[in-house]
């Protein structure tokens, strides 16, 4: 197992240059009841990623510029739209990082988390058609939003991530995708924590145990957590 410390330091950029600008980004942790046992799903990063290579994350990425211009079958729900403007979102940019959230699903994983439009579209973006054969859009609506992570500011790449979760029982597709998570499994939360992974992806998975286990319901004020660094200090705290 790759010693988490070692690779962190690896990241890190150099004293000498100014730290980079956090890139929206966004990721889903999907699960599923099995009758023993809750699972995710998880997936290890290929060794050509720069950014946490060979290590197992959620499905997800960064925001495109045409994320922003895909209309969604079925919009937010109302709640995690609010939780999503708390934390500095505009309603437009809300709606791209969840459509980032569902394209880099397929992409990474060809799960589809999808809902039939109303007319059929054709997109310029090819992975859209892909995607929807034309009928089909991204699915907000089932989305819940629970965290968001602030890369510290020594690495050499800074993301500013939200976490949201979905109930993947009836999830469309077969997993495959284009290669860029490689051994994609359904694991449960203890055994998500003993694979190598990083160390803000150990604190989302207890977030996660905590949505499961408690339910929050579809309300605005549900808290959202933050991981962020300031001062050189970790705070964890919430938005």
């Amino acid at each position: 197992m790759t010693d988490k410390k070692n690779r962190s330091v690896a990241e890190n950029r150099g004293s000498n240059t100014k730290a980079p600008r956090p890139k929206d980004a966004a990721t889903i942790i999907i699960y599923r009841q099995q009758p023993d046992r809750t699972e995710i799903l998880m997936g290890e990063r290929s060794g050509r990623h720069s950014f946490m290579p060979n290590t197992y994350v959620f499905p997800g990425g960064r925001v495109d510029p045409h994320d922003s211009r895909i209309i969604p079958a079925r919009d937010l729900r109302p709640d995690v739209m609010h939780r999503l403007e708390r934390g500095g979102c505009s309603p437009a940019r809300a709606r791209a990082l969840a459509v980032a959230a569902i394209r880099e699903t397929f992409e990474e994983t060809g799960l589809r988390i999808a809902a039939s439009y109303d007319r059929a579209r054709r997109s310029r973006i090819q992975v859209w058609n892909e995607f929807g054969t034309k009928t089909c859009g991204p699915d907000l609506s089932e989305l819940d939003y629970i965290a968001r992570a602030v890369t510290p500011p020594m690495r050499k790449k800074r993301f500013n991530t939200r976490f949201f979760v979905y109930n993947g029982e009836n999830i469309a597709g077969d997993l495959g995708g284009t290669g860029e998570l490689l051994d994609m499994k359904w694991v449960t939360i203890d055994e998500a924590l003993e694979l190598d992974i990083p160390l803000i992806t150990e604190y989302i998975l207890t977030q996660v145990r905590e949505f499961l286990d408690t339910h929050p319901g579809r309300k605005p004020e549900v808290p959202v957590k933050l991981f962020k660094m300031v001062r050189g200090q970790r705070v964890f705290t919430t938005e």
